[in-house]
């Protein structure tokens, strides 16, 4: 029986299956996330357009721009985390400013949790 060096019996080039069964694994658990999240970020985003929105329109008292912000939540379907009665309203340098911020739970799998803590501000 004879032994072949590995010079002989060449050399092999490629991703193994472990290999591609760890690459996959990791790939389809980051794709599990991101289709969790996405939908947070696009509320989030949702919330901070109706906010500067708001600041800007010209509304002058609290209960004004709750209104405002509620009303905008009714034409907005993706804004289900915060109400108006939510909103932080302040005046800086006779601008009124109007911050929000909450938290959102998203389940991964089983009993794992994300815990993804937004806030925001009119600009």
């Amino acid at each position: 029986m004879t032994v072949l060096t590995p010079e002989e019996r060449g050399h092999q080039k490629g991703i193994s299956l472990v290999g591609l069964l760890f690459w996959a694994v990791l790939i389809a658990i980051v794709a599990v996330v991101a289709l969790r999240v996405l939908p947070t970020v696009n509320e989030y985003l949702t919330i901070q357009r109706a906010v500067n929105k708001i600041a800007a329109s010209g509304a002058t008292t609290v209960p004004e721009i709750r209104a405002a912000f509620d009303k905008q939540k009714e034409v907005e379907y993706s804004i289900t985390t915060i109400a108006g009665k939510d909103l932080n309203i302040t005046k800086e340098n006779d601008r009124i400013v109007v911050r929000f911020a909450y938290d959102k739970e998203v389940e991964l799998f089983g009993p794992v949790f994300l815990l993804i803590k937004y806030e925001g501000r009119s600009n």
